[in-house]
């Protein structure tokens, strides 16, 4: 995961719009922000992003 991805993901739980575990919520509310490297982040690599949520680790 590299840095972009890893602040997009930050910035959408900023907002507080949904359950970090709803990927479909996440992958949607990371389009309509324009965050298109996280929409395939999430596509591609969903383990990794999952234990970035549970851990904090990359």
């Amino acid at each position: 995961m590299d840095s972009k991805v890893k602040e997009q993901i930050l910035a959408i739980r900023k907002t507080a719009l949904t359950n970090m575990f709803d990927t479909l919520a996440v992958q949607r509310i990371a389009h309509e922000m324009n965050f298109f490297e996280l929409v395939v982040f999430l596509e591609e690599h969903k383990d990794k992003y999952v234990r970035f949520i549970l851990t904090g680790e990359e």
